[in-house]
Formats: C-alpha cells, sequence, structure tokens
C-alpha cells in the first residue's frame, strides 16, 4: 500500500486528506466549510449525502463523554454546585460541538478510510501495480 494506516492515523488527526496529506479539507479562511473534494489530489470528501452524519454522531458521542459526562459527575459529588455545572454544560453543549466539529469531520473521514485503506486512490494506483507485476 502506498499510504499505510499509520498515515491515514497521523492525517486524520491533523485534519490532512487522507490521499495526499494536504491541507485541503476545509475551505481556506473558514471554520465550517467542507470541501467537495481535496483541491490538491481530487479526493471526494463529501461522498455522498449523508455521509455527515457519522462526523455528526462522533462530535456527539465525545460531546457528552468529554464534557458533559464529567460536569454531571462534578455536580453530583459537590466538586460543583448544581448551578455551576448546569450553566456549564449548557454553554459547552453548543460550545464544544463548534469547537469540535472540524476535528470530528476529520476523524470520521479516518475511520472510513483506516478500515477501507484501497479506497483510496493512491493506494488504487499501487493494488493494480502490484496486480500489472503479477500477470
Amino acid at each position: 500500500m502506498h499510504v499505510t494506516r499509520s498515515q491515514i492515523i497521523q492525517r486524520g488527526f491533523t485534519h490532512r486528506c487522507p490521499n495526499c496529506g494536504g491541507r485541503t479539507l476545509f475551505r481556506a479562511g473558514t471554520m465550517f466549510k467542507v470541501n467537495r473534494a481535496c483541491t490538491a489530489c481530487g479526493l471526494p470528501i463529501e461522498r455522498d449525502e449523508g455521509s455527515f452524519l457519522g462526523s455528526m454522531a462522533l462530535n456527539y458521542g465525545v460531546t457528552v463523554l468529554v464534557y458533559l459526562l464529567p460536569l454531571v459527575v462534578l455536580g453530583a459529588t459537590g466538586v460543583l454546585s448544581a448551578k455551576v455545572a448546569l450553566i456549564a454544560g449548557l454553554v459547552g453543549a453548543f460550545v464544544f460541538p463548534a469547537l469540535f466539529y472540524r476535528s470530528s469531520r476529520s476523524w470520521w473521514i479516518m475511520c472510513y478510510y483506516f478500515f477501507l485503506p484501497q479506497h483510496l486512490p493512491a493506494n488504487r494506483r499501487a493494488v493494480r501495480a502490484d496486480e500489472d507485476e503479477n500477470i
């Protein structure tokens, strides 16, 4: 394989294209606009309708586990007052997912190609070359 799984993970955590490694997942100067395809290699980023649902579920899960659950525990144990925990939870329920948006999109793409690395164009060329050598 031309692009290894460890490269896919590294690129996912740094918001890079899983195929070429370019910083092309998001439109320049925007926080929320995802490119339809990588501007460097042409890899479709928006695969089809509904492909964003996985990243949305990932964002929701991380928000609950990393942000809201600790607030509930701190509020229930008396470390934080109920009022402070409630206010922090309400504010964070909107702010944290917005700040985590880019990561959730990138991580979802990373997960897809981690399990299906042969779907990357760079790896398809490598697989075809190997098949041609074996003929």
